[in-house]
């Protein structure tokens, strides 16, 4: 069940590969993402000391957040993934001009998990041709579904 989805990676990027990463999290954070509080538009995937990390996701803590914490609503986090998938897109992020991007964060067995992408930028005729496309699928749907009446 999908909490909150990134569209922008969508409009912006060509997603190539996708993989699914748990995320490091304390408890505050837990209880807004599952009351909905979090924002994935301006977050990126970075790559550092054979880690990976969110950073610029935006998690607002709920005013019922304990009293004794100062939460920071857009700390990094740590993703947690196998060794070998990091090695993978370490690589591709340093080669082929690839960047890391969050597409989802969804719930998977009661844990919190965060889908990134691994994305190349697109065009700005790019985002026009994807328009076009979408613009063409709607009216034939719209065609089909008077055509049925």
């Amino acid at each position: 069940m999908s909490i909150v989805q990134n569209k922008k990676a969508f409009h912006d990027f060509f997603i190539e590969e996708k993989y699914e990463a748990g995320l490091v999290l304390e408890g505050w954070e837990v209880k807004a993402i599952r009351a909905g509080r979090v924002q994935l538009k301006e977050a990126y995937v970075t790559v550092k000391d054979g880690a990976l990390y969110l950073l610029g996701a935006h998690i607002s803590p709920l005013a019922t957040a304990s009293t004794h914490i100062h939460p920071d609503a857009t700390r990094t986090r740590k993703l947690l993934l196998h060794a070998n998938e990091i090695d993978k897109l370490a690589g591709k992020v340093q080669r082929a001009g690839f960047t890391l991007m969050p597409l989802d964060m969804h719930y998977k067995s009661g844990r919190i998990k965060l889908e990134i992408g691994l994305a190349k930028g697109k065009k700005q005729h790019d985002k026009r041709a994807t328009e076009r496309e979408r613009d063409a699928k709607r009216e034939v749907a719209q065609a089909m579904k008077k055509e049925r009446r």
